[in-house]
């Protein structure tokens, strides 16, 4: 290791920086993993991000030694991450963030075989509310998940562990999963990128959908390029970040269900569409049509869960809130299910064609700042979070690309962030983009004050 190497050097280095520590010699892949497990040994008891380390680290990380000697450049060889842990890894139970004794998975799921052959080294699974329902990270199992840039306040959710791991530095990129807003919303509460693929693009492998077509695969970074470089891994397709010329940007504070927008948030959007005129694109207010979008999504949501809970060893130890919304999703009959999934369908006909023309739509991510430790709990919390989440949840319904971009603190420190929309197939052109305002912002530069 290169004795001018400080622990932050390391662990705010992103995917590129231990890319370039790695082909420069100045650190291997096992001094990267101990670097990113004393991290964690020494941050995690009070943020709570990992529900488990990975005994098989060690081995990977020395296997990718081994390549790197050989001159092997795979596109993430020796850089540590972390997958959440609602997906297949072997040898380890995939708990979707309850009690119930799950069996050890017998193969890794497509997105975890697709990092460990682009040379990742996984070194752990991370923390999510049960069944990934809530846009925060907590359960009575497993405890609350906290915010590196405030521990008073929430990651989000339900990728909260993941984004916990990945803004204060223990791991270089997470694997995140979104069926209503579970990337964007913890990529918001924690000043990270976190784009939210159209549906299909990265596979779900061994499922062919989950939630019923709402939920799409991603990751979580500090940077666009780590972003473009993980997705192209996941999704094993180049999403190249270029120039994306002249664009018709349009804006909107519309959301499904109609919510007062906080004032910190309103000036992030603002200055944001600011950013994007001064870019040299063409700004215009335009709302989209949201008709049909909230009955495809709660139903579509609520008979997902239900199916969830049904594939437990031991529903009975999850949460009575968890066990609530299930109930009311095995109500679900077949064809009120077959009417949302025509709804969502001809919401995604209707809004792949963005408000005013546009090329890309900005919305808020959500409506007001993370929320509090333990503010939204017991049977009121669907009600309450949907009031915080107003402006995620219609495009997993269309199954469009949306992107969460840091946009700015509050006086106080909390991250602020922007939703950037696109149309079907959009993906690199809302990195590209999300490239310019990382540009002219330099977000990647401020770091949460963990000391």
């Amino acid at each position: 290791m290169d004795p001018t190497l400080t622990e932050d050097d390391i662990a705010y280095s992103g995917v590129a920086g231990r890319r370039e520590l790695l082909r420069t010699g100045r650190a291997s892949a096992v001094e990267l993993l101990e670097a990113s497990l004393h991290r964690i040994a020494r941050l995690d008891p009070e943020l709570g991000a990992f529900r488990r380390l990975l005994p098989t680290a060690r081995a990977e990380a020395e296997a990718a030694d081994a390549a790197l000697a050989r001159g092997d450049d795979r596109p993430l060889l020796g850089v540590p991450v972390a997958v959440k842990d609602s997906v297949a890894v072997a040898g380890h139970p995939a708990s979707m963030g309850t009690r119930s004794p799950q069996p050890p998975a017998t193969v890794d799921s497509e997105v975890v075989r697709r990092l460990r052959a682009a040379g990742a080294v996984v070194v752990g699974t991370t923390n999510l509310p049960e069944l990934a329902l809530w846009p925060f990270t907590e359960s009575a199992s497993f405890g609350q998940t906290r915010n590196p840039w405030s521990h008073s306040h929430t990651p989000g959710g339900s990728s909260g562990g993941s984004a916990a791991a990945v803004a204060s530095g223990m791991v270089a990129a997470a694997h995140a999963s979104d069926g209503g807003g579970s990337i964007r919303v913890p990529a918001a509460c924690c000043a990270l990128v976190g784009l939210k693929p159209g549906v299909g693009l990265v596979s779900l492998a061994p499922d062919t959908e989950h939630w019923h077509g709402l939920s799409s695969a991603g990751c979580l970074t500090r940077t666009v390029a780590d972003t473009a470089t993980v997705l192209s891994v996941l999704a094993g397709a180049d999403l190249a970040v270029s120039d994306p010329g002249r664009l018709r940007v349009a804006w909107s504070t519309a959301a499904v269900v109609p919510q007062s927008v906080h004032p910190d948030v309103l000036a992030a959007l603002r200055s944001t569409v600011e950013a994007l005129g001064e870019l040299g694109h063409d700004v215009v207010e335009a709302d989209p049509s949201f008709a049909g979008v909230q009955e495809s999504f709660l139903v579509r949501y609520a008979r997902g869960v239900a199916d969830d809970l049904a594939r437990l060893v031991d529903p009975s130890v999850t949460e009575r809130r968890t066990r609530v919304v299930a109930a009311v999703g095995r109500r679900v009959p077949r064809p009120l299910l077959a009417r949302a999934r025509r709804l969502g369908r001809e919401a995604a006909q209707r809004l792949a064609v963005l408000p005013g023309g546009a090329d890309v739509l900005a919305t808020p991510v959500m409506a007001a700042p993370p929320a509090e430790v333990g503010s939204l709990t017991g049977l009121r919390t669907i009600a309450l979070a949907a009031r915080r989440v107003p402006f995620t949840p219609v495009w997993n319904v269309t199954g469009q690309p949306a992107l969460s971009v840091p946009a700015g603190w509050t006086a106080g420190g909390l991250p602020l962030a922007v939703q950037l929309v696109g149309a079907p197939g959009s993906e690199a052109l809302l990195l590209s983009v999300a490239a310019q305002l990382e540009k002219s912002s330099g977000w990647p530069d401020r770091r949460p004050p963990l000391g």
